[in-house]
């Protein structure tokens, strides 16, 4: 799990500097990404599996969920154009209380007082990051904000089909479906890489994207998932390290602040799920997108 969150760490890192840096547009840093991911997945699982990687039991669910993967994708790489990376993982970390929200209406769950407060707490920390009352307020947040909310969305839509399709089913659909919808709006913006590095960088991406997920699979078939979630926040030491190596970038005050108070809410949520029910498999957040 640490290797898989450190390889998301490196995909965003690179797309930062794809877009913010090289000044390649954000859509076809995105399609790029999953243009890759998609012919790994070919390469991997079509000669064992055959046509059955195509075949999904509830194909239309599918969509919706590498939709939600893609807009979650394409949100976070323009926000990583004019914010910091350490103020976009810090705002992604609210995942699991939106997600902790959205199990209610779509999953059915109960959610308690104790587990609710924390999603309040957690938010509070979202607005210190953020600052909406501040001068110094980038509307560029709402980025950010989008993409946590679309990236919640896939993760319930996860959950709810956990279990259904096999996991090379689901690379194909979430890759797939992404690679699909993005390629008109990629060739419309396209700028061809200026230099190897730039070209190197590109491919690079899409194949931490698979790795990642390749590694993350693998963690969840060695222990289970509510004992792997915590690692989710090993992101923001790997952030941080990239923002200042590459950028020379660390976090100011109130990211700090703001990613203590929301990490403290995302264990507690974790804790309560776990000690309420010890059997239900949580999902993995997928930093990569």
């Amino acid at each position: 799990m640490l290797g898989a969150f450190l390889c998301f760490s490196a995909m965003d890192t690179s797309a930062k500097w794809l877009v913010s840096v090289a000044l390649i547009p954000s859509l076809q840093v995105a399609f790029v990404r999953y243009l890759v991911h998609f012919s790994w997945t070919l390469v991997l699982y079509v000669p064992g599996e055959g046509a059955a990687v195509f075949k999904s039991a509830v194909p239309w669910q599918q969509t919706f969920r590498g939709l939600l993967l893609l807009c979650s994708t394409a949100l976070n790489f323009t926000a990583l154009k004019y914010l910091p990376l350490t103020v976009t993982i810090s705002i992604f970390f609210a995942a699991p209380m939106v997600v902790c929200l959205l199990s209610i209406p779509v999953l059915g769950e109960k959610v308690g007082l104790k587990r609710f407060f924390a999603v309040l707490v957690g938010f509070v920390g979202v607005l210190i990051i953020v600052q909406p009352w501040g001068e110094a307020f980038d509307y560029h947040v709402l980025y950010a904000l989008g993409a946590l909310c679309t990236a919640s969305g896939y993760f319930v839509m996860t959950r709810k089909l956990a279990g259904i399709d096999r996991n090379s089913v689901s690379q194909f659909y979430c890759s797939g479906v992404a690679s699909l919808l993005l390629a008109p709006f990629a060739v419309s913006v396209w700028h061809w890489p200026q230099s190897m590095t730039e070209a190197i960088v590109l491919f690079v991406l899409g194949s931490l994207g698979m790795l990642g997920h390749t590694l993350l699979t693998k963690a969840h078939g060695l222990a289970e998932a509510s004992v792997l979630a915590p690692t989710v926040y090993s992101q923001i030491i790997y952030i941080t390290i990239f923002s200042w190596a590459i950028f020379g970038a660390t976090p100011d005050s109130s990211t700090i602040i703001g990613a203590v108070i929301i990490v403290g809410s995302g264990v507690f949520i974790w804790w309560r799920e776990k000690t309420l029910q010890p059997s239900v498999q949580a999902v993995p957040i997928r930093a990569g997108r």
